[in-house]
């Protein structure tokens, strides 16, 4: 993986959440030290999803999200979701120590 970056709290400047006007979803604006980004409603709940989904699990440590094209979605919901690839959570985690050991 190229260009990983870490930042820890002191590098995030502001979050902000917000839904535009003249749009239906929201949008999180992350402002960094070195860049900006926006992420879709979509993301963010996924993002969200996931966080909850280890942190409140009594033996979960890991999952994985990736990006998906979904046919069948439930009204209001983007075709392309961030949902579980199905990969076993030890080589998740064997995947994330070796990206952050450089």
């Amino acid at each position: 993986m190229a260009n990983v970056r870490v930042y820890p709290n002191e590098k995030v400047r502001r979050v902000v959440a917000t839904i535009p006007l003249g749009h239906k979803h929201l949008r999180l604006v992350i402002e960094l030290e070195d860049q900006t980004i926006v992420l879709q409603e979509a993301a963010a709940a996924a993002i969200v999803r996931a966080y909850v989904d280890v942190v409140t699990h009594p033996t979960r440590g890991a999952i994985e999200l990736v990006g998906r094209r979904v046919s069948g979605a439930k009204a209001g919901y983007a075709e392309h979701q961030l949902v579980e690839s199905g990969r076993g959570e030890e080589e998740v985690l064997d995947e994330v120590a070796k990206i952050l050991s450089g």
